[in-house]
């Protein structure tokens, strides 16, 4: 089972907290843990701010955030120029520069960091973080579902009561 939501935003500052509180209440929902949700929080204003610097014009730029019982998947897509991340936030950034942090926070706050550069069509960053629940969350609670275990009673609908249908025999 995977939950997904997908955001085509403008290149604009104001995207990125709507784009953060989206994604945190959405986690909030599903009943991710708070410190998972900070940390994917704060890793993706990074991600998403790398486009405003680095994208090209007033592109937009799209965020697609994948939940599954274990892991949460985020790309966010730009079409910037691209850039090769292999060896950036790897070594300490120096504390008086005023950029270059962004890559080591995200290479910190989550499990796994990868960048797709893609020459004339931007950049792609996938993170992927593993999660941690709140006991009786939904998702868990989801996820324990198959579709074996699931009991539809039309009886019951409101389109059932309404005209009087009863269970089929």
């Amino acid at each position: 089972m995977e939950i997904k939501v997908r955001l085509q935003l403008p290149r604009d500052a104001l995207s990125v907290p709507v784009v953060r509180r989206v994604l945190a209440t959405s986690m909030q929902t599903l009943g991710i843990e708070t410190d998972c949700i900070e940390d994917i929080g704060t890793a993706l204003t990074e991600a998403c701010t790398n486009v405003l610097d680095h994208a090209a014009g007033d592109d937009e730029y799209e965020v697609v955030a994948g939940f599954d019982d274990n892991v949460c998947t985020i790309l966010v897509v730009d079409a910037g120029r691209g850039f090769d991340a292999d060896h950036l936030g790897h070594a300490e950034a120096d504390p008086s520069a005023e950029e270059g942090r962004g890559i080591q926070l995200m290479r910190a706050l989550v499990d796994r960091v990868r960048f797709q550069s893609r020459p004339e069509n931007g950049m792609v960053v996938h993170l992927e973080k593993a999660l941690a629940f709140r006991d009786g969350s939904p998702i868990q609670k989801l996820s324990e579902r198959t579709a074996l275990e699931a009991e539809i009673d039309l009886t019951r609908s409101e389109i059932a009561r309404r005209e009087g249908a009863t269970a089929p025999r």
